[in-house]
């Protein structure tokens, strides 16, 4: 049960197991809410009346609507809700409907609104609220009950809200591609999905690539990335656009998708964590288990051979400066991924990566894995040699802009962000402060981000448009005597 945040005014958990049961035309509820329910029956006459529920059950779901309809009439339109308002006023009126209650046109307002609320932030109470209200009334257990929701004002307030919401914002969903001998079931990567989730509202997917970890080894990169597209244009929740949050060599692979993925849905902010864009001169560090020394054995012989191309997948960015020419002509993916064949530089790969809303590029200060840790940001070693490090404004990818790295740079809009660490080791902390707010809700209309991510709140009343004002004005009977925000 969601624990109470808000103050006591607005806000109860309240068990009524204190009060006694009065008869309310035939219907048991407990005393205090027995004004509400007179006042629905005389309004709306037994809305419960197609139900096949037993007469215990229906006097337990009268106690959900009644309880919730009480404490709303207090609430006004100014004050400033979270998400668990949203949740609750959806929850029981949707579970209220779902028993069999016959719904009216201001029941279908109340729903519909909380609802659409719902969907901007609360992904996850959406899809488990409706389940675990049912169970609770196959129970004999004591319910607790979260006082809010409504009022004669309930129904037109409520649809403002939401069009208030929806008007101004979207929730974006985001896609994890994770990295090389991990997979979606691990423990780590299912946490890290929940967990950014959780802390931006919006709904997220770890995209597996056939068997995950053995895979992620030894299928080609242009296989991958081509497995993910075919994922992604069937997931209807990802048809109006997503973000991708790329972990190590899925970054590359997210990558792929944005340029080589035909009639796909569009990639808004692509965030990398540790990612070896300008590609890394040594091979990821594996172990001993038996993966490992299949993997070893193919590294140890030709790395840009035809047969290591195909059957091992970080041969597809490994670039070592001293041997430039085989990497260009023999290596299979990075080259075309960054457009640095001269006689094959694609255009199209070039605008799709530039269309990026945001770029937030992630290098781990400690990194050992990436051999240099700046290819994180598209640096590297010049050809030739292991050093100097070039800066990303120093490659030839960036300065000739390859594949629009410049252009989105110069646009504002690629984030060059060190964190300590080693590979992949980014604390809960720069996750909300670097990941975050680039999946969190956007406004439409602008790229800028409002101080760590947040949004600007900006009271109801201020925000509705005028048609939406007179809409409600009319339904209401209201005066510039009597304006909603008074309510």
């Amino acid at each position: 049960m969601l624990e109470p945040e808000i103050e006591s005014s607005h806000f109860s958990m309240t068990f009524f197991e204190n009060e006694d049961l009065v008869n309310v035309e035939g219907f048991m509820v407990v005393q205090s809410l027995a004004p509400v329910l007179k006042k629905l029956l005389e309004k709306r006459r037994d809305i419960g009346a197609e139900s096949q529920l037993s007469s215990k059950s229906k006097n337990l779901i009268f106690t959900m609507l009644c309880g919730p309809m009480r404490s709303m009439s207090s609430t006004k339109v100014d004050y400033p809700f979270v998400e668990t308002l949203f949740y609750n006023w959806w929850n029981h009126f949707t579970m209220a409907k779902h028993a069999g209650f016959k719904p009216r046109l201001s029941w279908v307002i109340w729903t519909k609104s909380c609802e659409l609320a719902l969907l901007s932030k609360q992904t996850k109470f959406r899809k488990e609220s409706c389940k675990s209200c049912m169970e609770l009334l196959t129970t004999d257990r004591k319910i607790e009950f979260m006082a809010l929701a409504s009022s004669p004002l309930a129904a037109i307030f409520l649809i403002a809200l939401a069009f208030s919401i929806f008007a101004v914002s979207h929730s974006v969903p985001f896609i994890v591609l994770h990295g090389i001998g991990d997979q979606c079931s691990n423990r780590g990567i299912t946490q890290f999905t929940e967990l950014l989730g959780e802390y931006s509202g919006t709904e997220g997917f770890c995209i597996e690539i056939g068997d995950g970890a053995w895979d992620s080894w030894f299928m080609p990169l242009d296989d991958q990335a081509r497995a993910v597209c075919d994922q992604v244009k069937e997931m209807k929740e990802l048809s109006q656009g997503y973000n991708i949050v790329g972990l190590s060599q899925g970054n590359l692979i997210g990558r792929g998708v944005i340029e080589f993925c035909d009639g796909g849905p569009p990639v808004k902010n692509f965030i990398s964590l540790g990612g070896p864009h300008a590609g890394t001169a040594s091979v990821p560090l594996c172990g001993t288990g038996p993966l490992c020394i299949i993997a070893d054995r193919l590294i140890k012989s030709h790395i840009y051979s035809d047969y290591i191309q195909a059957h091992l997948a970080p041969s597809g960015y490994l670039k070592l400066p001293n041997a430039i020419s085989d990497y260009l002509a023999k290596c299979r993916f990075l080259p075309r991924l960054n457009n640095e064949l001269p006689d094959e530089r694609n255009s199209t790969y070039k605008k799709r990566f530039s269309s990026l809303e945001n770029l937030v590029l992630i290098m781990f200060e400690h990194d050992t894995v990436l051999i240099p840790k700046e290819t994180s940001w598209f640096g590297y070693y010049p050809d030739g040699a292991f050093n100097p490090i070039m800066f990303p404004n120093e490659t030839q990818l960036y300065t000739e802009d390859w594949i629009g790295l410049r252009s989105l740079d110069e646009a504002g809009r690629v984030q060059y962000v060190s964190v300590p660490g080693n590979h992949l080791g980014i604390s809960r902390g720069d996750m909300k402060k670097y990941v975050v707010p680039y999946l969190e809700e956007q406004k439409t209309g602008t790229n800028d981000w409002v101080g760590d991510g947040e949004s600007a709140e900006v009271p109801l009343h201020q925000r509705l448009s005028s048609s939406l004002k007179s809409f409600i004005n009319d339904l209401l009977e209201l005066t510039e005597e009597k304006p909603l925000a008074a309510y």
